[in-house]
């Protein structure tokens, strides 16, 4: 089958298993805390980003706050832009590269929070989204040769939002960007100089792990000495 035939023909597996964890998680935390808008509860108190908790050894925070929601609105919205911008991601990188993405774009995010904010709980999954924006972009520039559109349009847009309301998490919003972007390029083929469609070969792997890495040790320099 010719390559540009394959866009749109897969199921996006990765994006509904991540909307189902969320959703998941959200409704435990419902149960647990005090009704829909008042999600709390051991989970919660477990999963939720704070940074003296991480510097008490809890680093598992940096990625199981992604998976907390604050209200309902919260989640809807950030699961109908996981819905709508995770698909297409998905289909060019291929399940496996997309989770990558995610997953790190999400570490990057937490780190970013705590830059910013390390003594304001956080929760969220909109850093590894803005992740997922930041792949759009690169992919868009690929495929385009056009660095200036939707995808950046989307991210200006979103991170006015961000700046505009308050309790929304700056860092953690601009963390995640940067983390899915460098991701993007890490996975950028050295023959054919694009990311869709190409496997995760050796450099994309030392990729993903330079950029979890690095998200890990600047939460950890960040946080030092709060606990």
């Amino acid at each position: 089958m010719p390559r540009a035939q394959r866009i749109g023909t897969t199921e996006a597996p990765v994006t509904k298993i991540l909307i189902g964890l969320n959703v998941l998680v959200y409704l435990i935390t419902v149960v647990q805390g005090n009704g829909i808008d008042a999600p709390g509860g051991r989970l919660f108190y477990k999963f939720i980003l704070f940074g003296p908790y991480v510097a008490n050894g809890d680093w598992w925070r940096l990625i199981t706050s992604a998976f907390l929601h604050a209200s309902i609105i919260h989640i809807g919205f950030n699961m109908l832009a996981l819905w709508w911008f995770g698909r297409p991601v998905e289909e060019y990188l291929g399940s496996g590269r997309f989770l990558g993405l995610y997953l790190v774009s999400g570490l990057a995010g937490a780190a970013g929070a705590l830059v910013v904010t390390p003594l304001s709980p956080t929760v969220g999954a909109s850093g590894a989204i803005f992740g997922v924006l930041g792949a759009m972009m690169i992919l868009e520039w690929q495929l385009t040769g056009r660095l200036a559109g939707n995808a950046m349009a989307l991210i200006v847009i979103n991170l006015a939002i961000s700046f505009t309301f308050a309790g929304i998490s700056i860092g953690g919003h601009i963390g995640g960007l940067i983390g899915g972007i460098l991701c993007m390029l890490a996975f950028t083929s050295t023959g054919r100089g694009r990311a869709a469609y190409g496997r995760l070969g050796a450099i994309g792997v030392v990729g993903l792990v330079l950029v979890a890495a690095v998200s890990v040790a600047i939460a950890y320099w960040k946080v030092h000495g709060l606990a």
